[in-house]
């Protein structure tokens, strides 16, 4: 069965007209993220590992010390 996805729009993506966002939509048991500039191109994964990856970042795992 061929689930239509339905993408929305980051809040971080400025609201300005174009092609010039990530967006994201959620399917059966999956997560799929696309950059509006490409939207041919997807990432498709699951809820655990982004849910890993979120709880990483929230971490300060990929900060940079300020110097």
């Amino acid at each position: 069965m061929n689930h239509a996805l339905h993408w929305q729009k980051s809040t971080f993506s400025g609201g300005g007209e174009g092609n010039t966002c990530v967006e994201v939509a959620s399917g059966p048991g999956s997560l799929h993220l696309r950059e509006s500039e490409s939207p041919e191109i997807e990432l498709t994964t699951t809820n655990t590992p982004i849910a890993h990856l979120i709880r990483t970042v929230k971490a300060g795992a990929f900060s940079h010390p300020r110097g």
